[in-house]
């Protein structure tokens, strides 16, 4: 089972954001038949089968093993993932494109980059795992608490700053055998915690703009 599997297809993504087969890969994280799936949500045998049969044609879903039964051969599944992500490739024609109005203050813009990561993130990973190897990669994920919006624009420009002159010193745009990397970095508010999460959000900062 992998840690994570991005969902490329729409009929993948489709079938998997259904209810039902959400709960059964939800449930499968430990391999279970239909009989036992049943037990487990509370749903009618049948209607698990026609699900499992689903979500198995669309590859969310493997063959553990089959266990005999007297006459009956009972067939014990899996989730193919422990989690899974749906790649902006699934829907093609309306996928955001960070080149159709790139802003640095924008949060529909970060949006569209975080997007473009999980499409070309995702074929990578599609393609080292049919090929059987890692993706070479690097992630950063901090949090930082700013006192004043002004702090946070500095610490922006700063940011700006220091990666635009990493990359000048390490581009080499005529090396023969180089391989282009693509470089993201973001920065975004954490979204107050529920109630139930917490009894004192944080208060949204106000925007300078």
């Amino acid at each position: 089972m992998l840690d994570v599997a991005v969902i490329e297809e729409p009929g993948a993504a489709e079938s998997s954001l259904d209810p039902i087969r959400s709960r059964i890969l939800a449930a499968l994280a430990e391999p279970g038949s239909a009989a036992m799936l049943a037990g487990r949500l509370g749903l009618p045998r049948q209607k698990v089968n026609y699900h499992l049969k689903e979500l198995e044609r669309h590859g969310l879903v493997e063959l553990a093993e089959e266990r005999r039964k007297g006459n009956v051969t009972e067939r014990v599944f899996r989730a193919t993932a422990a989690s899974y992500v749906i790649s902006p490739s699934a829907l093609a024609a309306v996928s955001p494109d960070p080149s159709r109005s790139p802003d640095q203050l924008s949060a529909r813009w970060l949006l569209a980059l975080g997007a473009r990561l999980v499409q070309e993130v995702g074929s990578l990973l599609t393609g080292a795992a049919r090929a059987k190897q890692r993706v070479a990669s690097f992630g950063i994920d901090a949090e930082v608490r700013f006192a004043s919006a002004a702090d946070r624009a500095a610490f922006a420009e700063e940011l700006a700053q220091s990666v635009a002159g990493l990359v000048s010193r390490y581009h080499d745009e005529s090396a023969p055998q180089g391989r282009r990397h693509r470089v993201v970095v973001g920065l975004h508010q954490i979204p107050d915690p529920t109630p139930a999460d917490s009894q004192q959000p944080d208060a949204p900062q106000e925007d300078p703009r």
